[in-house]
C-alpha cells in the first residue's frame, strides 16, 4: 500500500505543476484522488488546499523584487497604490461568493463528473480564445484599469466550479479585456496570492483540531514539493505561452477530461 509520504509527494507534484497552468489544479487533484486512491477522507481534502500555499510561495520568491517594490511604494507611489487596490478589487468577488456559497458549491459540484465536463468545456474556450485575432493594448499587469481588475476578479469566481481553472478563467478574461498573453498570465499569478492565502487560512482554521503532528509532517512534504515544482513550472510557462499560446494546455484539458469521462462511464 502506498505510504502517506509518497501520496504527499505525488499530490505536491500535481499541485505544483497545475496551479498556475490553465488546466485546473483542483480538478486534477480531485481526479487523482478518485482514480488512483491518492488520499481519501477529510484530512486529504484539507491537504490539497493547504499545499497550495507552497505553490503561492514560489510566486512570492520569483517576483519578490517587484512585490517588495510595490509594498514599499504603495503609501507614496500612486501607481503602486493603484495596483494594490486593483488586486484587492479583483480578489473581492471571490471572497463574497466564497462566504455566501462556498459550502453549497463543495457539496453540489465537487465530483469527478463536473470536473471532467469543466475540463473539456474550458479546453474548448482556450482553443477559441487562442484563435481570436485579439489586439492587446495592455502589457503590464500592474497597470491595468481598475474596472479591468474587477472583471477579471468576477471571471475568476467561475473557478469555484472544479475543473474550470482559476488561472485559466483570469487569463482568458484578461486577454479578452485587452491584455497580452504574458501580462494576463502574470496577473493571474499575483491574484493567486491573496486568493490562495485566504483559502489556506480559512481551511487551516476550520480543520485545526484535526492537525496532529503526523498530519503536519505530511502537509510539510506536500508543501515543499509543490513549492519546488511550481518554481520550475512558472518560469517555463511564461516563456512558452508568449511564443506558442495556450493550445497545448487546451488539448491537455480535453484529453484528461475525456479519459476521465470514459473511466467514469466504465464504473471506475
Amino acid at each position: 500500500m502506498m505510504s502517506d509520504a509518497v501520496k504527499a509527494v505525488i499530490l505536491g507534484i500535481i499541485e505544483g505543476v497545475t496551479e498556475f497552468l490553465p488546466v485546473s489544479s483542483t480538478g486534477h487533484l480531485l481526479l487523482a484522488q478518485r482514480f488512483f486512491a491518492l488520499g481519501d477522507g477529510a484530512f486529504w481534502q484539507s491537504f490539497v488546499v493547504l499545499i497550495q500555499l507552497g505553490a503561492i510561495l514560489a510566486i512570492v520568491v520569483l517576483y519578490f523584487a517587484k512585490l517588495w517594490r510595490v509594498a514599499l511604494g504603495m503609501f507614496s507611489n500612486p501607481d503602486d497604490r493603484r495596483f494594490v487596490i486593483g488586486v484587492l478589487v479583483a480578489f473581492l468577488p471571490a471572497v463574497v461568493i466564497g462566504l455566501i456559497g462556498g459550502k453549497y458549491i463543495k457539496e453540489l459540484l465537487f465530483n469527478p463528473w463536473v470536473v471532467c465536463f469543466s475540463l473539456i468545456v474550458g479546453g474548448a474556450i482556450l482553443i477559441w480564445v487562442d484563435q481570436l485575432d485579439l489586439e492587446p493594448h495592455q502589457d503590464d499587469a500592474t497597470r491595468f484599469p481598475l474596472l479591468m481588475y474587477l472583471w477579471i476578479g468576477i471571471a475568476q469566481c467561475m473557478a469555484m466550479i472544479p475543473g474550470v481553472s482559476r488561472s485559466g478563467a483570469s487569463i482568458v478574461a484578461a486577454m479578452l479585456l485587452g491584455a497580452d498573453k504574458r501580462s494576463a498570465a502574470e496577473f493571474s499569478f499575483f491574484l493567486a496570492i491573496p486568493t490562495m492565502v485566504g483559502a489556506f487560512g480559512y481551511d487551516f482554521y476550520k480543520n485545526r483540531a484535526e492537525m496532529t503532528t503526523d498530519h503536519i509532517g505530511i502537509v510539510a512534504i506536500g508543501f515543499v514539493v509543490s513549492f519546488i515544482t511550481a518554481m520550475i513550472v512558472v518560469k517555463t510557462f511564461l516563456s512558452y505561452v508568449t511564443r506558442h499560446g495556450f493550445t497545448f494546455f487546451a488539448w491537455w484539458r480535453v484529453i484528461v477530461g475525456t479519459l476521465g469521462l470514459i473511466a467514469l462511464a466504465l464504473g471506475r
